[in-house]
């Protein structure tokens, strides 16, 4: 059975923390996802908009949260905003989530994105009883793939044609996953 929080923790590894959302984080996030990179290579819509952030930290991931569909953090490094983190599609039933996140551009390349997986991934196995935790990414997302590698996620699959993106193409995806 997983165990679920009654709140969002503060989780703390260096400079890197995993907080819960808050209202601050709503223009980070909207500026943050002005960069064209995060929808080419994830499911966050190109056109982010100003209320799209308000109602991500305002309604969807609190919902999310209280109907043990995500947990999802800000990462935050030596108290710069960083991006977010979440375990998302979560089967109870069979111990597993995957792992999904986006680092602000600025952010990218120091490695916190790797400490904030890691992070995230310690805290699902040993608190809350996942038994597998998946990543998903583009095959052409190397960094990516490259952070789930450094985070200790092996490479199980590519999986042919796996999603649609907004301009019709079919993309394959890599499946990783880190298990105990």
């Amino acid at each position: 059975m997983i165990w679920w929080p009654t709140e969002i923790p503060t989780l703390h590894h260096g400079l890197t923390t995993l907080r819960p959302l808050q209202a601050s984080d709503i223009p980070l996030i909207y500026e943050a996802l002005q960069d064209p990179l995060i929808p080419l290579f994830t499911t966050i819509p190109a056109g982010y908009t100003l209320a799209n952030a308000e109602h991500f930290v305002n309604e969807r991931s609190p919902i999310s949260f209280m109907d043990r569909k995500e947990i999802a953090f800000a990462i935050v490094h030596d108290g710069t905003f960083a991006g977010v983190i979440s375990h998302h599609s979560i089967n109870h039933s069979d111990h597993v989530a995957e792992i999904g996140y986006w680092m602000a551009s600025h952010m990218r390349g120091k490695g916190i994105g790797t400490t904030a997986a890691k992070l995230i991934t310690e805290y699902g196995f040993t608190t809350m009883g996942f038994r597998r935790i998946e990543g998903i990414v583009d095959v052409e997302n190397g960094p990516s793939r490259a952070l789930l590698i450094s985070a200790g996620y092996e490479l199980e699959a590519i999986m042919r044609k796996k999603v649609t993106r907004i301009d019709g193409r079919q993309v394959d995806m890599a499946l990783f996953a880190k298990v105990i």
